[in-house]
């Protein structure tokens, strides 16, 4: 019975240390987890407050970036406020400058005014005085005729005839000489001061002076490239001049193609593509297309700001979007060698500075010396010379008639009507004939010079000819046998309607014309 009684106990034993294993390991268990589950919180919470400080830093970082790209933008943009503010305030300076002068010289012709009012009110006094006088010399000398005719016998025709007859006889070669000296120093002053002038101006503006070149090259990494431009069977090249309506020239030159093209915008459209094609590699034409259309309006952009910064530059005032246009279209011109829209611009300010020496309106003269060679815009697209097609263009836009008859006069086709027109004529000689403003061809130079000294040699008359400084003159030498000194200034004006007819040439030609006399003996 006991043995029983002691397996039953040990069998509770067993089963309550079971049980109490059993709760331990699940008390453990539920510890452990407890444990693991903080541990992951805690992971869990770290990891947000980690990803909260990295968000954090980012969003400091953007708004650092931001504020310093704001802090640029609004320093560029005081910038230009500030350079714009200066604009304004250096022409407010200028409208200050010529009001003040405006009112000084108000008040000198108030002046003027109160002194002449004063002479008129003296003269007349004078003038009383001297009908007074007058009438008693009339008595006086009627009764001196009346005595002269008694004695002489001759009436007074008669003797006013023969007192005249000698007072010419004896005043002609004083006249003729009084005549002459007055011609040559009204001459000697309009030289003087009209070299004043112009120094004046060239003084108050003075430019670089750029020569630019009509032929368009695009420099290539190496040979090879040659082969890919021009492209399996020759299909990138023919795509390239099909969009672009240029030429490439490709020959032996090494790490070169040329680009040949009358119009300079397509010439400049062409090389920009070309260029970014060598530099970016891929030459195919899908790719030739999209980046010709990119130039094409890289360029148009280029055009309109080239005008807007003309315009601006010059401060002619408001002028339609056209013209603006087509003042950027220039800035792809040249005139032997001289970019058309820097010679407009400077043209127009020496212009101005002439017309402000003589009180012409200044704004007026530098609008038509901004605007006298906008035919050269479209001259390769219509029809006619860019005199004639600059004249309908400014018509077609409302421009001043000051305007129109600076472009249609500049180059002498026909009579200057205004003094703003002759300024602009003398402003385009100045800036197209000054020393490096504009360049030839040695080839051309040459011919230049050969023509100039056989439309010389074919006057009557002529014995030699010489062409001198870099052919802006001209010497020429007759016979004296054969002509005298009067048709020496014929023979000039012969020789300077020939040039004018048929040579084209940059600036002027001085003709020169040389007689000499030689008398000769020998004493025996």
């Amino acid at each position: 019975m006991l043995p029983v009684a002691l397996n039953v106990i040990e069998a509770v034993i067993s089963v309550l240390l079971a049980v109490i294993a059993f709760i331990i390991g699940y008390f453990v268990r539920v510890w452990q987890r407890e444990k693991n589950l903080k541990e992951s919180r805690d992971l869990a919470q770290k990891i947000v407050d980690d990803g909260r400080k990295e968000a954090e830093k980012s969003k400091r970082e953007s708004v650092l970036e931001a504020k310093q790209e704001i802090f640029a933008l609004r320093k560029e943009f005081d910038n230009d406020i500030r350079e714009r503010r200066q604009v304004v305030v250096n022409l407010e300076n200028k409208v200050s400058q010529r009001e003040d002068t405006l009112n000084r010289r108000v008040i000198h012709l108030d002046k003027r005014e109160e002194t002449l009012a004063l002479r008129e009110e003296k003269l007349d006094e004078k003038k009383e005085q001297l009908e007074q006088l007058n009438s008693k010399a009339e008595e006086v000398l009627k009764q001196q005729e009346i005595k002269l005719v008694e004695i002489s016998g001759l009436n007074t025709e008669q003797a006013k005839e023969i007192i005249m007859d000698r007072v010419r006889e004896s005043m002609s070669d004083e006249i003729a000489t009084y005549i002459k000296e007055e011609e040559e120093k009204a001459k000697d002053e309009v030289q003087t001061r009209s070299k004043e002038l112009l120094s004046l101006a060239i003084q108050k503006y003075a430019s670089e002076t750029t020569t630019e070149r009509t032929v368009s090259v695009v420099d290539l990494p190496n040979d090879e490239m040659k082969g890919r431009i021009i492209g399996r069977e020759g299909r990138n090249i023919r795509t390239i001049e099909a969009l672009t309506g240029v030429d490439l020239i490709i020959d032996d030159t090494p790490e070169a193609v040329v680009l040949s093209g009358f119009d300079p915008i397509r010439r400049e459209i062409a090389k920009r593509a070309l260029t970014t094609l060598v530099s970016d590699g891929r030459i195919h034409p899908g790719r030739i297309e999209e980046v010709v259309e990119k130039a094409r309006v890289e360029v148009d952009m280029f055009i309109r700001e080239a005008g807007e910064d003309a315009v601006f530059t010059t401060g002619i005032g408001k002028i339609h979007p056209d013209l603006v246009k087509l003042l950027g279209r220039l800035s792809f011109r040249t005139s032997y060698g001289q970019n058309v829209l820097k010679h407009s611009i400077e043209a127009a300010f020496l212009a101005g500075k002439l017309a402000a020496e003589i009180g012409e309106d200044e704004i007026l003269t530098r609008r038509a010396g901004l605007l006298h060679d906008i035919g050269k815009a479209v001259d390769h697209e219509v029809e006619g010379g860019h005199v004639e097609i600059g004249v309908n263009i400014v018509n077609r836009y409302k421009e001043p008639k000051e305007v129109v008859d600076a472009i249609a006069s500049h180059h002498g086709d026909k009579p200057a009507e205004s003094v703003i027109a002759v300024l602009v004529a003398a402003a385009d000689a100045l800036s197209a004939a000054r020393p490096g403003a504009r360049s030839e061809s040695m080839e051309n130079y040459i011919k230049r010079l050969e023509q100039l000294e056989a439309i010389s040699n074919e006057i009557p008359g002529v014995e030699k000819s010489y062409a001198i400084q870099a052919g802006r003159e001209i010497r020429v030498i007759v016979k004296a046998d054969q002509i005298d000194d009067l048709s020496t200034f014929k023979v000039a004006r012969e020789i300077k309607e020939q040039i004018e007819e048929k040579m084209t040439y940059p600036g002027t030609i001085k003709v020169t014309v040389i007689r000499e006399t030689r008398a000769t003996d020998i004493a025996k």
